[in-house]
């Protein structure tokens, strides 16, 4: 399925890094950012057999590729009494496998390029 849609104020003021961050906010007048020329961006999405969402964005007009993974888990999906999991299992994520040892995850992804926060 492939949908266009045009890049709102909203989004732009985030790809921009003009909204205010989550943290320490001070009291300041709302800032107006104002778009003259939206950008159209194409997008198409597909499901995998495994669940996987896929959300596909070409443009090539820089050699450039940017993946992006979100897991749809975390604190807003625990119930009551049994806390801290998602936290956990992030941590346990990167410490090995069956085919990656321990500690080498992130040196591998960042090996290959890839930025990890």
């Amino acid at each position: 399925m492939q949908r266009t849609i045009l890049l709102s104020t909203a989004a732009a003021a985030l790809a921009l890094g003009l909204a205010a961050p989550a943290v320490a906010q001070t009291a300041t007048a709302p800032r107006t950012v104002s778009i003259t020329n939206p950008v159209p961006l194409t997008a198409e999405t597909y499901r995998l057999p495994n669940g996987l969402n896929v959300v596909l964005s070409r443009d090539t007009s820089v050699p450039v590729v940017a993946v992006n993974l979100w897991y749809h888990v975390g604190s807003g999906n625990e119930v009551a009494g049994r806390t801290g999991f998602a936290h956990l299992f992030e941590h346990i994520m990167f410490q090995g496998s069956a085919h990656v040892p321990s500690g080498q995850h992130i040196g591998l992804l960042q090996a290959a390029g890839a930025s990890v926060n």
